[in-house]
């Protein structure tokens, strides 16, 4: 059965035009389960022939309820559920949450965890941009690039692994520095991607980037002006490909990311091409961000002292009683947290990343909110493509770089 189907009108008649009122367009479904929607979406169609008239985006069908959950459980437990968020940026999503808790319950995070904390969140945004760039060009029947790109993703997922016993869930990032230390294969682990990655992204752009059947399917296709992307609250590559230069990195650093000389990939055509050419260009910005935290990786511990909010090592746990009883209360009971309320943002491969907490006195959160970029970037879809043809619409979706689990939450 097509998974393209008309809808009744009812469904529409406060989202389409009158046209479709009268019968003159064409309504229809293309989803939820449609292979090219990168993820579980609904897109309302209103056709004229093979003319899009509106996009309307239907989501909820994840139903995950994760931030309703979080608030079940203590702050350190919270944590693991910020993994299954946006699951292309699984540590990028630990560190916006630790942050958060850091500000609240004002916890400090020692240079060391610092620093591994940006390798860490940068090689994720180069995983999370290779998982988009495959999927991007298999949408444009460029199937031999999801090969590509998912072979030096799979390095990545490796160092993950290395660190964490995890490829993708790894909850590393702990609210006052790190699960543990870095092992010691992990230097020439990043040093070895380091080396044969710039290479690769040059195979990448010799593939797609000048290729004509590509720039056919992309020059003009989906164009998003400055202000409209503004008043959508539109952020990350799809804002900076529209001409805006604001990546939360460099306009309010954090994680010591003053300290590392990196440039911020900006655009000014706002189509499809231009979104394609920012994200490959900060897979090279990132590269160079993570050689330099690399670098200048100080020694040190990994976890902040302060005793109140940290679980002690592990290694202490079998030699200190002091040590096992300090570690069974903060697990079971948690911590409490101060009556108060903050937000705290990071840049996700996507865009901004913002995480609300409310404390009430007690070890769990009265509220947490998280603010995604998906859900906004996605607000757009129907501006920028109508009247294209259906046939463009799945590069243009594909542009924007959704993830469904950053939107049902």
């Amino acid at each position: 059965m097509s998974q393209i189907e008309e809808v009744s009108i009812d469904q529409f008649k406060h989202l389409v035009s009158e046209r479709a009122l009268t019968g003159e367009t064409m309504l229809l479904n293309m989803g939820p389960q449609h292979p090219s929607t990168h993820g579980v979406l609904r897109l309302l169609l209103e056709l004229d022939g093979e003319t899009i008239v509106n996009a309307v985006p239907d989501i909820g069908f994840l139903h995950t309820g994760i931030e309703k959950n979080m608030e079940a459980k203590t702050f350190l437990k919270a944590e693991v559920m910020t993994d299954r968020l946006d699951y292309m940026n699984t540590t990028g999503n630990n560190l916006a949450y630790c942050l958060a808790v850091e500000k609240l319950v004002d916890l400090d995070v020692p240079e060391r965890a610092q620093s591994i904390r940006v390798i860490l969140t940068e090689l994720q945004r180069i995983a999370s941009h290779l998982v988009w760039i495959g999927t991007f060009g298999l949408d444009l029947a460029a199937m031999s690039m999801f090969l590509y790109a998912f072979r030096e993703r799979e390095q990545i997922l490796d160092i993950l692994e290395l660190c964490s016993g995890q490829r993708m869930m790894t909850t590393f990032i702990r609210p006052g520095g790190l699960w543990r230390d870095v092992p010691v294969e992990f230097e020439k682990a990043v040093r070895d991607f380091i080396k044969s990655f710039p290479k690769r992204i040059d195979e990448y752009e010799a593939l797609l980037t000048k290729n004509p059947l590509f720039l056919d399917r992309l020059l003009g296709i989906g164009k998003l002006d400055a202000k409209t992307a503004l008043s959508h609250g539109v952020t990350g590559p799809t804002l900076r490909a529209s001409g805006v230069n604001w990546d939360l990195r460099k306009a309010r650093p954090y994680m010591g990311y003053e300290q590392y000389d990196f440039n911020v990939p900006v655009a000014t055509e706002g189509d499809t091409y231009a979104r394609y050419l920012v994200r490959v260009q900060e897979l090279r910005e990132s590269l160079k961000i993570v050689e330099q935290a690399l670098n200048k990786l100080p020694m040190g511990p990994v976890r902040s002292d302060n005793r109140k909010f940290v679980p002690p090592p592990r290694s202490e746990i079998g030699v200190s009683m002091e040590a096992l009883i300090h570690h069974f209360k903060l697990w079971t009971e948690g911590f409490p947290a101060p009556k108060a309320s903050i937000y705290s943002a990071v840049e996700s491969p996507r865009g901004e990343l913002g995480v609300y907490l409310e404390g009430d006195g007690g070890p769990k959160p009265h509220r947490v909110h998280m603010r995604t970029p998906s859900f906004d970037n996605l607000s757009v879809i129907n501006k920028i493509t109508q009247g294209h043809l259906v046939a463009d619409l799945v590069a243009i979706l594909a542009s924007i770089d959704i993830v469904l689990g950053d939107i049902d939450r």
